[in-house]
């Protein structure tokens, strides 16, 4: 089925770089994904230790899923063009960060909901039958991960008050001298891939997808923290800032997606974080 964003590149009204084709398409989940209330805390400054926790946790799961796939696919011509492991990879970054936040057993400690699932689910598909579509993720997250990365890193050092780099190691790039340069380099190297014209309508329609997804994750991660925010209020017996009505339908909403196991966890990482405040 085509999305009327693919139907414009079939008329012709964009240029024929793949790189320019993918930024039109996703042009208005762009938006959207900015307009969640995770990326709205970040544009403020406003981003919570419990948010960012829970973001990393995450994070790790779609990249170590992602750099599996682009690893096992290496060799792939649609695959090897964009393939810089030594440049681009997060996995490592975010064990160092989880290991800051969580300690030396931080991966008994992850809290991922399902939305993340469904996320690291697609691209194992696609990894295994159409190894070509996992440029549409690497392009919509490592060059996001460059484009803005320095500017969140240093929100989320001021808004959490982090001394140095701890922490952090996930938005910094050491290998990358330049990000300009690399992101130019990246996007002539995806644009060089050839594809026929019904491979390239299915990346364009997986760049959409890819938005989606992120989309997806922010919000189920936000509906976590207003569930367990609301639960420590309660338990502490100060004003919450959610009604009851909120709270509960936002619970069964939370524990229909997650199950009770996970909304344990977040109820304790966030009373642990909010008794530091």
């Amino acid at each position: 089925m085509e999305t009327k964003n693919t139907r414009k590149f079939n008329m012709g009204e964009v240029g024929s770089d793949l790189s320019e084709q993918i930024k039109e398409a996703t042009k208005d989940n762009h938006v959207k994904a900015e307009n969640t209330e995770l990326m709205l805390s970040y544009q403020r400054g406003e981003i919570t230790l419990p948010q960012y926790k829970l973001l990393l946790c995450s994070l790790y799961e779609i990249y170590k899923v992602l750099e599996e796939e682009l690893d096992k696919n290496c060799s792939h011509p649609g695959v090897a063009p964009i393939y810089f492991p030594q440049e681009l990879d997060r996995l490592e970054s975010l064990e160092n960060d989880l290991e800051h936040f969580f300690g030396p057993d931080w991966s008994r400690k992850l809290i991922v909901p399902a939305a993340t699932h469904r996320y690291t689910q697609r691209l194992r598909e696609i990894g295994e039958d159409n190894p070509v579509l996992l440029v549409a993720h690497a392009y919509t997250r490592y060059l996001g991960d460059l484009s803005g990365g320095q500017v969140l890193g240093k929100i989320t050092q001021k808004s959490l008050k982090l001394t140095g780099k701890e922490g952090l190691s996930f938005f910094y790039f050491p290998a990358v001298n330049s990000a300009n340069r690399f992101k130019q380099l990246y996007r002539s190297r995806m644009n060089a891939i050839e594809l026929t014209e019904e491979e390239r309508a299915a990346v364009l329609k997986e760049a959409i997808l890819a938005f989606e997804f992120n989309t997806q994750v922010f919000d189920d991660l936000q509906k976590l923290l207003c569930v367990a925010t609301g639960q420590s209020e309660i338990n502490s017996g100060s004003s919450p800032t959610v009604s009851l009505k909120q709270f509960t339908v936002g619970l069964c909403v939370t524990l229909a997606t997650i199950g009770i196991e996970t909304l344990r966890k977040v109820l304790y990482i966030t009373q642990m974080d909010l008794m530091r405040l």
